[in-house]
């Protein structure tokens, strides 16, 4: 299916990932089958010139491989306003430099081009404080850097996780239950001794369950989620720290849920979102780089970059 359309996509090194779980790759491999060319940038390649948003780019050809899954194609130099559609698929640390290539690619979406997710509500949605616009989806949380502010919530909760607003992939997690001696260690050393907010929320015992990774395209719920099962002797659900996973149809609660903030996400220009589910509760909302396609997809038959280039070629032809 020939096609002129142009998709930008802002990456970590595509060597580096594994491809039967990349996400970011299932969507290329979706715009390819639609016919787009793509255009591969690190953060590095993204800059700014007398104004103008700049890249420089390499073009990709992609194949379904775990053992060869790309080739460079022609390399140059391009205008980010000539492409049709950028991806920022950037994984954390969300840091200055992520943030000073949000306000160059919003350089590029004030000309025209549509930035997936929006570059301002990148900066503006911390996938941890994000919840705070939704409190009724919401365990009881405090955040504070102050230790005995934090303190003063575990005496109170009893049993509560405490982590750092800006980590990932269950990075410095931790389980303090009331009495724990190591209770001021682990508040000094998540706080950065009270120079660091600090997110503790009231312990949530359904994530023997699973923490649900929920994917939503421009405020819809796709109607299953990833589970994600904690390792043996372990409080938390990430993959990354050893969990297993199940997929699942969605609750009536996960539903509701994903109501309760569709609205809000579509406002922002947030098309594709992942929110993190234990219990009854939204414990994140996850803006930067939202995993888990090919998982849903090969569990349940799905094509999930279907819909999101579905998304956004309706958006773009508008």
């Amino acid at each position: 299916m020939p096609t002129d359309r142009k998709l930008g996509i802002v990456m970590d090194p595509i060597e580096t990932i594994k491809p039967w779980k990349d996400s970011s790759l299932a969507m290329m491999l979706e715009a390819q089958a639609r016919g787009w060319q793509i255009y591969y940038f690190q953060l590095d390649d993204i800059f700014l010139d007398n104004g103008i948003a700049m890249g420089q780019f390499r073009k990709l050809s992609l194949r379904d491989d775990n053992e060869d899954w790309f080739d460079y194609g022609a390399a140059g130099r391009c205008r980010l306003d000539e492409l049709d559609a950028i991806l920022m698929r950037k994984d954390p640390p969300f840091d200055l430099e992520y943030i000073y290539c949000t306000y160059i690619l919003e350089q590029a979406e004030e000309n025209g081009v549509l930035v997936v997710n929006r570059p301002a509500s990148l900066r503006d949605c911390n996938e941890k404080l994000y919840t705070r616009v939704f409190p009724q989806c919401c365990v009881e949380t405090r955040v504070s850097r102050s230790p005995e502010i934090i303190r003063e919530f575990i005496n109170q909760h009893k049993d509560v996780i405490v982590k750092p607003l800006d980590g990932m992939g269950g990075q410095s997690i931790f389980r303090i239950q009331a009495g724990d001696p190591n209770t001021n260690a682990i508040v000094e050393a998540v706080s950065k001794h009270g120079k660091s907010q600090t997110m503790v929320q009231r312990y949530i015992p359904q994530i023997s369950e699973g923490d649900k990774r929920i994917l939503l395209i421009d405020g819809v719920a796709i109607p299953y989620a990833l589970a994600r099962l904690p390792a043996a002797g372990e409080n938390r659900g990430n993959i990354a720290a050893g969990a297993s996973t199940r997929a699942q149809a969605l609750g009536e609660r996960d539903q509701w849920l994903c109501d309760q903030i569709g609205d809000d996400l579509r406002a922002r220009g947030l098309l594709f979102v992942g929110i993190d589910v234990i219990g009854d509760y939204i414990t994140e909302i996850n803006v930067t780089s939202p995993t888990c396609i090919r998982e849903l997809d090969r569990d349940f038959g799905l094509n999930i970059s279907a819909d999101l280039f579905t998304c956004i070629e309706r958006r773009i032809s508008a």
